[in-house]
C-alpha cells in the first residue's frame, strides 16, 4: 500500500467518525430530554398540557415550602416567602431573590431537588431560573419568578412539599466548579 492510498484510507476513516459524532450530538438532545423526565428535573409544562389541565382539586391543599443554598458562592438567595399554600392543579407563582455580594461577576446555575422525591414526577414548572446559567453583576440584585403547578394526581397522603434550589458556581467554561469532598455532604 503506498502513501496515497493509505491517506484515502484515514480519510474515509476520518468522514466516518465525523458523520458518526454528528449523529452522536443530535441524539443527546431526545436523551437528555428523556433523562429529565425520568428523574423529574426540568419538567417544563407545554402550552396544550396547561390547556389539558385546568382540573384544580378545591378540595384539597398542600403547603409547598420554599429552600434556597448557594455552595461556595458569595451570593445570598433566598424565596420571598417561605411556603405557600395551593390546590393541586393550580398555576402559581413564586419569587426568589439573589444577590451577589462580591465585587466580580459571577456565573451561577441552580440545581433544583424535591422532597418527597416523588414529587418530581408531580411538579411541571412553566418558568424558572434554573433553566438556564445566571450572571450578576458585582453588587447586582434580581428578583426571578418560578411558575409551577402540582398535578392533581400526587398521593392524596401528602401534604406538606419541599422545593429546593441550589446555586453552584459555573467557571468560565460554564462548567459548574463543584469543588465538594465527603465531608461537605
Amino acid at each position: 500500500m503506498n502513501v496515497t492510498e493509505a491517506n484515502s484510507v484515514v480519510l474515509r476513516k476520518l468522514l466516518i467518525f465525523t458523520v458518526i459524532m454528528f449523529g452522536f450530538g443530535f441524539a443527546l438532545v431526545p436523551f437528555y430530554e428523556k433523562i429529565c423526565e425520568v428523574t423529574g428535573l426540568n419538567n417544563l409544562l407545554q402550552a396544550d398540557t396547561l390547556a389539558e389541565n385546568t382540573q384544580v382539586d378545591t378540595a384539597r391543599w398542600v403547603t409547598v415550602e420554599l429552600d434556597a443554598n448557594t455552595r461556595g458562592l458569595p451570593w445570598q438567595f433566598k424565596p420571598l416567602q417561605s411556603s405557600v399554600r395551593v390546590h393541586p392543579g393550580e398555576l402559581t407563582q413564586v419569587i426568589y431573590e439573589v444577590r451577589n455580594n462580591s465585587d466580580r461577576e459571577i456565573n451561577g446555575q441552580a440545581i433544583p431537588s424535591y422532597s418527597p422525591q416523588l414529587l418530581g414526577k408531580h411538579l411541571k414548572k412553566l418558568e424558572c431560573f434554573c433553566f438556564s446559567k445566571q450572571v450578576l453583576k458585582p453588587r447586582e440584585v434580581r428578583q426571578m419568578p418560578v411558575q409551577f403547578l402540582i398535578e392533581p394526581d400526587l398521593p392524596a397522603d401528602i401534604n406538606t412539599v419541599t422545593i429546593s434550589y441550589t446555586f453552584f458556581e459555573l467557571g468560565n467554561d460554564n462548567t459548574a466548579s463543584l469543588d465538594i469532598n465527603a465531608s461537605q455532604l
